[in-house]
């Protein structure tokens, strides 16, 4: 299970954390045979509403164990080599977490012709001083996962960085919005879930989403922000730290629910911005929407600068607008509401 640092600096399963929060704001906390985590909030509520931020992120696995105690590694989601070379790493084992650097041949001893090249997993490895197979397998296994080595960090004002923001701080969302209607008198009953597999996948969406048969849904994840150098806003939008979450209208987005989310938005005064989606969004809202007969889902995304490395960067403020922008839109949610796109 991928990993999130804890206070002590070691390493705590992310799905445990996750479960500890929701027990205080939902009535009823259960997690399912794909190891999804499911936090119910008045559940004989109408309609039934599904939230989903997923919680795992990027990461490799043990491949191979050299002879001289190296270890190769196989990638666990679409992963840029180019930002892995002499990174930190941990290897998650059974037995504790163990600490090793990605390594790789230096500058000096590469030809010109190499330098050029992209490094393939197959030019990487991971060091983490053992002297030799034995002594590395007294440490790791095969098929151990893998993440970065690095924490959050502040950045200045709301701007955070660190690895692995794509999903868990989705997963974060989902249980804010727990906490903000746990005192509230609602209608609706809210399931929210902190999701597995997304990064291979959609997968923990598919089986949750089966198995909670809600009426609408919310999935919670990152977009493209496209405020720093190299961006192009004509294939990515417009999209800004700070300005708000992100709205979406397009083939993966029931309309109903879409524009009741902007609705929501512009009676409470919680700052948005909008991203056309003319087909799947690639994010759990794809696997919920074709759950059974349909499922009306939306998408409401947080900007993310450089995706899928180990210092992932957004703001705060996204984050705290997100969770209030859902909450708000749940309250409006009453007992035979239709969201047939007509």
């Amino acid at each position: 299970m991928v990993a999130a640092p804890s206070p002590s600096g070691f390493e705590q399963p992310v799905q445990a954390v996750i479960g500890k929060e929701m027990k205080k704001y939902a009535d009823k906390v259960q997690t399912d045979v794909m190891g999804n985590t499911i936090g119910l909030l008045n559940p004989k509520g109408s309609p039934r509403i599904m939230l989903a931020g997923h919680c795992d992120e990027i990461g490799f696995m043990v491949r191979h164990i050299t002879d001289e105690g190296y270890i190769y590694i196989a990638p666990i989601g679409g992963i840029d080599t180019q930002v892995m070379n002499c990174q930190r790493v941990v290897i998650h084992n059974a037995k504790g977490p163990v600490f090793g650097v990605v390594g790789r041949k230096a500058i000096h001893l590469m030809s010109a012709e190499d330098r050029k090249k992209v490094a393939e997993f197959h030019d990487l490895w991971i060091d983490i001083g053992a002297k030799n197979k034995k002594d590395a397998l007294t440490r790791v296994s095969i098929a151990d996962p893998i993440t970065f080595a690095v924490g959050l960090d502040r950045l200045g004002h709301d701007i955070v960085v660190s690895r692995g923001l794509d999903d868990k701080m989705g997963a974060f969302v989902v249980v804010e919005v727990l906490r903000l209607l746990a005192k509230a008198k609602i209608k609706a009953a809210v399931c929210g879930v902190s999701t597995v597999q997304e990064e291979i996948g959609l997968r923990g969406a598919h089986t949750s989403a089966f198995g909670l048969d809600p009426e609408l849904a919310i999935a919670i994840d990152v977009t493209f922000s496209s405020d720093h150098p190299g961006t192009e806003k004509t294939k990515s939008g417009d999209i800004k730290l700070g300005k708000g979450p992100v709205l979406h209208l397009g083939a993966n987005i029931n309309p109903v629910v879409g524009k009741l989310l902007i609705d929501t938005a512009k009676a409470e005064k919680i700052p948005y911005q909008m991203l056309a989606a003319p087909s799947a969004t690639g994010t759990d809202a794809n696997a919920i929407q074709l759950s059974r007969t349909g499922v009306a889902t939306a998408l409401v995304a947080v900007p993310l600068r450089y995706m899928h490395t180990p210092a992932e960067v957004l703001s705060l403020d996204d984050l705290e607008n997100a969770a209030k922008l859902i909450a708000a839109f749940i309250k409006r949610l009453k007992p035979g509401m239709s969201f047939l796109p007509v």
